[in-house]
């Protein structure tokens, strides 16, 4: 029976040259790809995705499903990509064409997904950017009481000024989704602010990527650990952390746990993006791609469950302050711009830990769209796309300046 051909791996280059095989492009150092593609795992989803996913489906059980999820699939799918990229020194397109020609397309899948998450983090971001910036207001916007009492639409957001700041004047929802609405100009401005972020940050490809990593990793651990211990020693915040430990085992006997558990490894670690190939691919080709496989899938892995106890600690001391109980938390943006915006309104020094926490929501987003936008232009650029246009503009403006000589003659 034939067997397929694989072409051989290319020789060894030196990380710290800048460049490698064919000029491609090279991180600064290790430190750079680790803490790159750390920030690429860990994101927005840690935050305020799987707290939720936990409490909601067991508690303390559900992290059964999450670890094992994490050793049959998240793992190894994370080292395959990972070693593929790094072993082919080229993005998802051209290492599945070259494992088999049929398989291209999932390359350009893998573009397309990586396309529409770059439409989605600047999103995240922009939301975040605002938020922010509301921070430094005294009294914090959210607290204020402006809901509309005479409103017929959005009665469940009367009775929670945080709430009803999200949705009516934040980002200004309508009543359904027919009804668009128009620009919202503090959305704008705050959108157009991240892109520009994402631009100054990624405009020399993980050169400069890897440099900016070094702040947009590092800085949430911190802010993160700060939000610790200020939330361990909130009053009635250990009754929180209880309620996000409690077991329910037999919620272990629901597939959707199993189902949710392995969507969350999926979500979290980034696989099946074509991003790990790509980051791979600025890897000499005999880096340990397994050590640090295993590095930074538990490092994902544990920064989830520490940002579960931050989390839930800070929403113990909001039941304690406001009635509201821990377990009544929405997931997702709710979680963030509803429930920790609620509480983070009655602690000491409001003003700081808010806007604390939402820079390093900010960095979080950026992290990830770093990935994406790396993951969607990577494939292109392996095939000179960029160089051919940027080649033909050069062409251009040199006849137009033919052009005008002669006119001037």
């Amino acid at each position: 029976m034939a067997s397929t051909q694989v072409s051989p791996a290319p020789p060894t280059e030196n990380v710290e040259a800048g460049k490698g095989k064919e000029g491609r492009a090279r991180w600064g150092n290790h430190l750079e790809f680790l803490l790159a593609t750390i920030g690429m795992a860990v994101g927005t989803g840690n935050v305020w995705r799987f707290p939720y996913l936990a409490q909601k489906n067991g508690g303390g059980a559900f992290l059964l499903p999450y670890c094992i999820m994490l050793a049959v699939e998240g793992l190894p799918l994370f080292y395959m990509e990972l070693a593929l990229g790094q072993r082919f020194q080229q993005g998802s397109i051209r290492v599945w064409h070259r494992i088999r020609p049929y398989f291209k397309g999932i390359g350009m899948a893998q573009i397309w997904v990586s396309f529409l998450n770059t439409i989605y983090y600047p999103v995240v971001m922009t939301w975040c950017i605002y938020y922010f910036y509301l921070s430094f207001s005294d009294p914090l916007r959210w607290t204020e009481d402006n809901c509309d009492k005479a409103a017929t639409d959005y009665s469940c957001c009367r009775n929670d000024s945080s709430k009803y700041y999200w949705y009516r004047q934040a980002i200004e929802a309508t009543d359904n989704i027919s009804n668009s609405g128009g620009f919202v100009n503090h959305i704008v401005i705050c959108w157009t602010i991240s892109w520009i972020i994402t631009y100054a940050c990624l405009f020399k490809g993980p050169e400069s990527t890897g440099k900016a990593a070094y702040l947009t990793t590092i800085f949430p651990y911190m802010v993160l650990i700060s939000l610790f211990f200020r939330g361990v020693t909130l009053p009635n915040a250990w009754e929180g952390i209880k309620v996000f430990f409690t077991p329910d085992f037999k919620k272990l006997l629901d597939p959707v746990v199993w189902m949710e558990a392995g969507g969350q490894i999926f979500y979290s670690l980034g696989v099946g993006l074509g991003v790990i190939i790509c980051f791979g691919s600025y890897n000499p080709v005999r880096n340990n791609c397994s050590r640090d496989a295993t590095m930074i899938s538990l490092i994902n892995c544990g920064t989830s469950l520490f940002a579960g106890i931050v989390v839930y600690a800070i929403l113990g001391y909001r039941e304690h302050e406001t009635g509201i109980k821990v377990k009544d938390t929405e997931g997702g943006p709710g979680l963030a711009f509803i429930s920790y915006t609620t509480a983070v309104a009655t602690m000491p020094l409001p003003q700081l830990w808010a806007a604390a926490f939402f820079i390093m929501m900010v960095m979080l987003a950026l992290n990830s769209q770093f990935a994406q936008v790396e993951g969607s232009i990577t494939p292109l650029r392996d095939f000179k796309i960029f160089q051919k246009i940027r080649r033909e503009v050069r062409k251009a403006g040199r006849y137009n300046k033919k052009i005008k000589s002669l006119l001037h003659v």
